[in-house]
């Protein structure tokens, strides 16, 4: 059964990720890029330093809402997650190094793509029957686009609904009970024997704090959020950095690797990986599964913010994909290709390729660090996804579905504690494709309203045009 889903997802992951969801994902990027001047690079500084400024400044945001900055946290949340740690892995280890080059190239385009729908997400919202705001893909169709465009925010939703589950759920709690059991059974805490019943308790601890943070709505999934997020990246951040400095003399041919390898794989990769397509698609394709840009998912999270300027907290989302992906998936990359460990090209992999990284050059002591950050990551991406999929199925059935939903996706973290999920990683990176294709539709046809808002913002703030942000 599992292998003919696999068989099945693996044909159907061949045409959602093939030359036209390529050419979508990298056509639409560059065109809002062009048309907007490239203003993820013109404006980067001014966006960091909206987007760090909020990390010391307290603010209390109005009822049904959260601050820009909770906002923000629980988008880099659901985005700062395995797909960092795992998914970098992985796309080396199917693509080779050049799959890094070409997850550079989709981040870079992908910031002005998450720039339009958060900005989008922020100026078509609207307020649900809890008085809390709501937006986001299937909210900018909604009230974006004629009617005749209206089944594209249902097909967003149900797909959106389809993937929680699995990307936003059972795989994150699934990599928790690894880092976890990995770290116990390098120190002999436990035997072999009890892992089962070691990964039924945390299936069941996380189920609980997952229905504790969601029950309580936005503002509680902002409140942690805010805590965690800065607390995790800063100490992967630190950790990486020291396998760059330890490993100083490497970066120059890992950068040669990376560069030479998005053009002609098969002379770094041994042959192993020999068609320049397969790195494109691996780099694109675990680049949006890491910083989200295109599926439109983050936009949910921002729509929420307690603000009146959509373009001001749209700048925000061109730092959560810089942060993500230039920043943190770059870091994972290199800790990977810097520390000297065997690669298997052409053969999947995940999370423990970056952990050997760190083990190599540290030692395993640091499977302690490794497993904390892992299950800080994973678990922040299980409540970001969690407010996404509230946000899905509420669009199509009402409010009256959130509490059942909840609990429901709750207690899926059992499953991903216990279960095999070698297929479900397959799956999720299918309808994370499918959900690209309605949401970058209504981008596109949205584009001039988009354009028109920027124009209108900064003809206001002219300061920030004359200082080339």
């Amino acid at each position: 059964m599992v292998s003919t889903i696999v068989h099945i997802n693996e044909i159907i992951n061949n045409l959602v990720w093939g030359v036209p969801a390529m050419i979508c994902v990298i056509g639409v990027g560059t065109y809002l890029s062009l048309f907007s001047g490239f203003i993820q690079f013109r404006k980067l500084g001014y966006a960091l330093k909206i987007a760090l400024g909020k990390i010391f400044t307290k603010t209390e945001a109005a009822e049904g809402a959260t601050t820009p900055f909770q906002s923000l946290t629980t988008a880099l949340a659901a985005t700062v997650g395995t797909g960092n740690i795992a998914g970098v892995a992985g796309a080396i280890a199917i693509g080779g190094a050049g799959a890094v080059f070409w997850m550079w190239i989709a981040a870079i385009l992908g910031m002005c793509t998450k720039f339009a729908e958060v900005t989008l997400a922020v100026h078509f919202r609207e307020r649900n029957t809890h008085g809390d705001w709501v937006g986001g893909p299937m909210y900018y169709i909604k009230n974006g686009l004629p009617k005749k465009w209206q089944w594209l925010a249902y097909l967003f939703s149900a797909f959106g609904v389809l993937t929680v589950f699995g990307t936003g759920n059972a795989t994150q709690v699934n990599t928790i009970t690894t880092a976890i059991d990995s770290a116990l059974l390098s120190y002999n805490v436990v035997s072999s024997s009890s892992i089962k019943m070691i990964n039924l308790i945390i299936g069941i601890a996380i189920t609980t704090l997952i229905l504790i943070i969601l029950l309580g709505g936005i503002k509680r999934i902002g409140s942690v959020t805010e805590k965690l997020v800065p607390f995790m990246a800063f100490v992967y951040i630190l950790l990486a950095i020291g396998v760059l400095i330890i490993n100083l003399k490497n970066i120059p041919t890992v950068f040669g690797m990376i560069f030479k390898g998005a053009f002609h794989p098969a002379s770094v990769t041994g042959g192993a990986v020999g068609v320049m397509f397969t790195s494109i698609k691996k780099g694109v394709s675990r680049g949006i599964f890491s910083n989200e840009a295109g599926l439109g998912t983050g936009s949910i999270s921002h729509a929420s913010a307690d603000t009146d300027e959509p373009v001001r907290q749209g700048l925000m989302g061109v730092f959560e994909v810089f942060a993500d992906t230039i920043v943190i998936c770059t870091l994972t990359a290199l800790v990977i290709l810097c520390s000297g460990i065997q690669i298997k090209y052409g053969s999947a992999a995940g999370a423990e390729l970056t952990i050997n990284g760190f083990i190599t050059t540290y030692g395993n002591w640091v499977s302690l660090f490794t497993a904390v950050a892992l299950v800080c990551f994973a678990f922040s991406t299980t409540l970001g996804w969690g407010l996404y999929g509230s946000r899905c199925i509420e669009y199509i059935f009402g409010s009256k579905v959130l509490k059942p939903f909840a609990v429901v996706y709750a207690f899926v973290a059992i499953i991903g504690a216990t279960a095999d999920l070698k297929a479900i990683w397959g799956v999720s990176e299918t309808f994370n494709g499918l959900m690209v294709i309605p949401n970058l539709i209504a981008v596109l046809l949205l584009s001039k309203t988009f354009f028109g808002l920027v124009k209108d913002y900064f003809s206001r703030y002219p300061k920030y045009d004359r200082a080339k942000m």
